[in-house]
């Protein structure tokens, strides 16, 4: 274990100074023509449609050249009704070792929030960790450097995905369930086919916040979208399970412009709201709307802080009064719920009973969902204090940097499925 702590040590203290210091900013923007898909490609899940090799430099290397060798990748999944869709995402292999036990894994990296702009996918920042863009004044940070340092120092392959709709054309649906799930499932058959690897590859699924809600919903819908893949285990750390409530929390925060992120991918699915929207909201609302769905959690931060869903609305009404006597934005938002499914595969849910961005008893309320249904399930709850209630940098990522470098509590658990140890049903502490 003390190993484990080390090499956690390394990739948080590594690669969040590269992630933050010695950038250069971007002369252009930052998309390029890469994610841009070809008029023809395969339809079949998982299917790669391009690559292109990149270099990581704020990465460690292992055995390998700085800076570390990766793929940026284009692969096929789906929209929430069936429609193929073209995903990117960065496919990092491993030169070390792996020591663990079983067979080297493939570990997916759902991204937390990064926002709505296409600039914002995290294969964009991830060469160097951070993509400063001069011309549209937008930021945007790689913040799955660690996770995805961490485990390739511990000689597992990486696969990061860019989530649907960022970088690629097409609106970026925040936190909706099933293409949250699509984009997991399918980055995990596409590294199969990048490392010359079947099914039967060990597979873990690594996510928190808005990555925490993609990682779970990727858990109970695996069984029916993806039987063959050889799920082993899934970290949904503070998952985003019931956006209902998310939204309520996050109102007036520090990242509250990303409810503007939430009702965009709302809109782009339901497009029946969009009348809702236009009666709820004002012309500076929907301006500012309009403005988020180009923007970075950076962006929200530094242009709009404490952003309230009054400043939204005609008649200064916080936005999720008007929503709940909506019974099509009722819907739309019941439907993204996880919760409802079963996963068959282990799954860790951690979340801090102080956070103050992703609430506590709806990410407690998936656990027991899950093992009403009989899922073998873990919950274990985070105690970092309350520290500037609202600003959600030490509220919220707190007790994800506790859980999964500092107490090192993640780790652990999902080695333990990797060797097959037996985990006794469901445990809710």
């Amino acid at each position: 274990m003390s190993r484990l702590r080390r090499v956690a040590a390394i990739a948080l203290l590594g690669v969040v100074g590269g992630a933050t210091l010695g950038v250069t900013p971007a002369a252009a923007a930052p998309v390029g023509p890469f994610y841009t898909p070809p008029a023809q490609y395969s339809t079949e899940q998982g299917a790669v449609i391009k690559t292109e090799s990149v270099g990581v430099l704020a990465a460690v290397p292992v055995r390998t050249g700085w800076p570390v060798p990766a793929q940026k990748v284009m692969y096929t999944s789906r929209l929430q009704d069936g429609t193929p869709t073209a995903v990117t995402g960065t496919f990092i292999d491993s030169s070390a070792p792996w020591n663990g036990p079983g067979p080297r894994p493939t570990v997916v990296i759902a991204p937390g929030t990064q926002g709505q702009g296409d600039q914002c996918a995290i294969s964009v920042a991830l060469p160097t960790g951070m993509i400063v863009d001069p011309g549209g004044l937008s930021l945007s940070a790689n913040q799955e450097l660690p996770g995805a340092a961490l485990w390739n120092l511990m000689g597992a392959r990486v696969f990061i995905t860019d989530h649907i709709g960022l970088g690629t054309p097409g609106v970026h649906t925040y936190v909706n369930r099933a293409e949250g799930a699509h984009a997991v499932l399918d980055a995990a058959r596409a590294a199969n086919r990048l490392s010359n690897t079947g099914p039967e590859t060990p597979l873990l699924f690594w996510g928190y916040s808005q990555g925490g809600g993609a990682t779970a919903a990727a858990a109970e819908l695996q069984p029916t979208y993806a039987p063959e893949l050889n799920l082993k285990g899934t970290w949904a750390g503070a998952p985003t399970a019931d956006i209902g409530a998310v939204l309520r929390k996050v109102d007036g925060a520090l990242i509250g412009g990303a409810i503007g992120f939430a009702i965009n991918g709302l809109v782009a699915r339901y497009p029946e709201l969009q009348g809702s929207v236009d009666r709820i909201a004002s012309p500076e609302g929907q301006a500012l709307l309009a403005t988020l769905g180009n923007e970075c959690i950076g962006d929200v931060i530094f242009k709009h802080p404490f952003m309230k869903t009054t400043s939204l609305t005609a008649d200064h009404r916080p936005l999720f009064e008007h929503l709940a006597s909506d019974p099509a934005a009722m819907r739309a938002i019941a439907d993204q719920r996880i919760g409802r499914l079963t996963p068959t595969s282990p799954v860790l849910i951690t979340s801090g009973i102080n956070d103050d961005t992703v609430p506590y008893p709806q990410a407690r309320q998936l656990a027991v969902d899950w093992c009403d249904k009989g899922a073998p399930v873990t919950f274990r709850t985070n105690h970092f204090p309350p520290l500037a209630p609202g600003t959600t940098i030490p509220g919220h990522f707190g007790p994800e940097i506790v859980d999964a470098y500092v107490a090192n509590n993640v780790v652990p658990y999902l080695m333990d499925r990797l060797g097959d140890k037996p985990i006794g049903g469901c445990s809710i502490a």
